[in-house]
């Protein structure tokens, strides 16, 4: 319900100042219909062989190259234009931003954010407050609904290891929750957000065209990934749901399977660390940075 009315408040508020900024509702050129073409493209293939392409020259007549290019023109069809991506932008930059200072305020007050032992003092015996309910039902139902859009929207080079993502961040959740280990989990949630609106804003920055906004947007967001990811993720975290939980309440049943996933997530910050540094070094080296359409997350970078 909630990304619901931020993916409708969008159409009301992103849209407009995307067109203030000259954002264009135009898609790219259009494919010639063929029928033949389309067939091929919807049934078999969209990016033909040359054997394939020799056989269609023939039976339509055809030059190999514009066959070529109506395939290239008839997979950029389907891309979403920048107005969209721009209005998915700010739909999810203003979903995390959101979340991120609501737990940002909630934690402040919270005793087990500024001493990681109090999340398991008195387990599983912790009260639910109404407050930490709804920060825990908001965002297991964001990731749901990305991990359901990864399969509605076009498949992009990063969609394995976002499924990953999306997998172990849905059942830390949801396994957290059941098991009341939601003190640790907020921090876990929160330490995930601080990033997440400055990638977003990267994009929006870019799909405006705003080039330097955007590379700065790009390098803040490296630096707060890494030091959270790399550095106050295993060192507050799972120092945390390692060892003083050990030492706290010893190990519980569900000991082994809680922090396989927390150490999941950790090697996924690995990879995407590795990959932010890549980029960051290739534009400071050679220029700018290109983000790609993908909505979701590092790999959606590409230096050119």
């Amino acid at each position: 319900g909630f990304e619901l009315f931020l993916r409708n408040s969008s159409r009301f508020i992103a849209k407009p100042c995307a067109i203030n900024l000259g954002i264009q509702d135009s898609g790219p050129h259009r494919a010639q219909p063929n029928a033949i073409l389309e067939k091929v493209f919807t049934s078999i293939t969209k990016s033909p062989d040359g054997k394939r392409l020799e056989g269609l020259s023939k039976q339509l007549d055809w030059d190999v190259r514009k066959i070529q290019r109506w395939f290239r023109h008839r997979r950029n069809q389907d891309k979403p234009t920048t107005l969209t991506k721009f209005c998915e932008s700010m739909w999810r930059f203003t979903f995390y931003l959101s979340i991120f200072f609501y737990g940002i305020r909630f934690l402040w007050t919270a005793p087990w954010f500024w001493d990681t032992r109090q999340c398991w003092y008195n387990y599983p015996f912790q009260p639910l407050t109404s407050r930490l309910y709804y920060y825990y039902i908001l965002e297991l139902a964001f990731y749901w609904s990305l991990m359901f859009s990864q399969f509605t929207d076009i498949k992009r080079k990063d969609f394995l290891i976002m499924f990953v993502h999306h997998l172990a961040t849905i059942g830390l959740i949801t396994f957290s929750y059941m098991n009341n280990m939601v003190r640790v989990g907020t921090l876990v949630l929160c330490l995930h957000d601080a990033s997440d609106f400055l990638l977003e804003a990267a994009k929006l920055a870019n799909y405006a065209k705003y080039q330097r906004l955007c590379d700065a947007f790009f390098m803040l967001f490296g630096v707060v990934f890494i030091v959270t990811r790399l550095g106050i993720y295993p060192f507050w975290i799972l120092n945390t749901t390692l060892f003083e939980s050990w030492e706290l309440i010893g190990p519980y049943p569900s000991w082994w399977l809680f922090n396989g996933l927390l150490i999941t997530l950790q090697i996924l910050h690995v990879i995407w660390s590795y990959l932010i540094i890549r980029i960051a070094y290739k534009a400071l080296v050679r220029g700018k940075v290109r983000l790609l359409p993908t909505p979701w997350g590092p790999l959606s970078y590409e230096h050119y």
